[in-house]
C-alpha cells in the first residue's frame, strides 16, 4: 500500500492529525494497534465545549467517525518496524508494508503501574487516577495518596495540595532525599513508609506499608514513571531524552528526515489539548512540504 502520509498510532494526537490531513486532500492511512492511553479516561473534564466531562471512549469514538467519514482508512495492526528508502518511509506490519512519503508517529506511553491486581476497574470507579492536571480539580478534598520513587512522586504530590490539605505520598523503593523529605512536609505532605500492597475495598484503596500497618485512601495517583513507545523512531535515529521521549522541533520533527511526532510520545506536557495542537503542528507542515494536489476544473 502506497499513501503521502502514514500516521502511527490512533489516540487523540494521530486521529486528530489525519483530519487535518484528509481536510487538506491529502492520501492519509491511520495504523492502530488499539491501545490508547486516552481510553482509560473515566471522564475528561478539561477538554474545552464539554462542561460535564467526556468519557475518553466516547471522545475517541467520536474522532474515529469524523476521521471515517473523510474516507480517511484505518488499518487494525502494530507497526513492527520502520525503514527509509528512496525518500520514503515503509512501514512493516501484519499485512503488507505501507510506503509512504512522511509519518506521524503517535504512539504515546504506557503507565508503570503499582501492585494493584485490578486497577483497570479501579481506574473506572475513579479511585486510581493518573493526571492530577486533568483531574486534580475533581479530586479537591479528598484523602488522596500519591505512590511512586519518593523523587519523582514528589513533585506530583506537592501539586495535588492545591486540591486537599489530606495528602500523602507512599514511597516505592528505598530512595533517600532529604531535601525532598523536608519539602513535603513543609507543605503538609504527610510520607508513609514503604509501600508493600496495595488492595481495593468499597470506595477506598487500601495501603499496607513494610512496618505491616496499612490505610484506606479515596484516590490515588501513581507517579512510577511511563514506557515510552518510542523504539519505532529511535531505531531511524531519532533525537530522544534517556527516558525515551522524541525531541522535536518546533514542526514536531524528531531529526529523521520525513518522521514527526506528536502527542505523549514527545517530551512534553502530556494532555490531549496538547496532542491536538501537536498534530496540527505537524499535519500542517506535512502537507506543506509535499508536492501540492491542485484541484482539478
Amino acid at each position: 500500500m502506497r499513501t503521502e502520509v502514514l500516521v502511527i498510532g490512533g489516540g487523540p494526537a494521530g486521529l486528530m492529525a489525519a483530519i487535518y490531513l484528509a481536510r487538506f486532500r491529502r492520501r492519509v492511512v491511520v495504523i492502530d494497534s488499539g491501545a490508547s492511553r486516552a481510553a482509560l479516561i473515566p471522564r475528561s473534564h478539561n477538554l474545552p465545549g464539554f462542561p460535564n466531562g467526556l468519557p475518553g471512549t466516547e471522545l475517541l469514538a467520536r474522532m474515529q467517525r469524523q476521521t471515517e467519514e473523510l474516507r480517511v482508512p484505518i488499518i487494525s495492526g502494530t507497526v513492527t518496524a520502520l525503514e527509509q528508502r528512496d525518500g520514503t518511509i515503509i512501514a512493516a506490519h501484519e499485512g503488507d508494508p505501507i510506503v509512504a512519503q512522511r509519518a506521524i508517529l503517535a504512539t504515546g506511553i504506557v503507565d508503570k503501574q503499582t501492585p494493584l491486581a485490578d486497577w483497570t476497574l479501579a481506574v473506572r470507579d475513579g479511585h486510581l487516577r493518573y493526571c492530577p492536571v486533568c483531574d486534580g480539580f475533581e479530586a479537591r478534598g479528598g484523602k488522596i495518596a500519591i505512590i511512586g520513587p519518593l523523587g519523582h512522586a514528589a513533585g506530583k504530590a506537592l501539586f495535588m495540595r492545591v486540591y486537599s490539605s489530606d495528602v500523602t505520598l507512599i514511597p516505592v523503593g528505598d530512595e533517600q532525599n532529604d531535601d525532598k523529605r523536608r519539602e513535603l512536609q513543609a507543605a503538609g505532605v504527610r510520607i508513609t513508609p514503604t509501600l508493600k500492597a496495595l488492595h481495593r475495598e468499597e470506595r477506598a484503596i487500601v495501603a499496607t506499608f513494610a512496618d505491616g500497618s496499612s490505610e484506606r485512601f479515596e484516590i490515588v495517583y501513581p507517579a512510577m514513571g511511563a514506557d515510552v513507545r518510542s523504539d519505532l523512531a529511535i531505531k531511524l535515529g531519532a533525537r530522544h531524552t534517556s527516558d525515551g521521549f522524541l525531541e522535536v522541533d518546533a514542526k514536531q520533527r524528531c531529526g529523521v528526515e520525513g518522521l514527526y511526532g506528536i502527542g505523549d510520545v514527545v517530551t512534553d506536557l502530556h494532555q490531549i489539548a496538547v496532542a491536538f495542537g501537536h498534530a496540527a503542528v505537524a499535519a500542517c507542515h506535512a502537507h506543506h512540504s509535499l508536492p501540492m494536489r491542485y484541484a482539478e476544473p
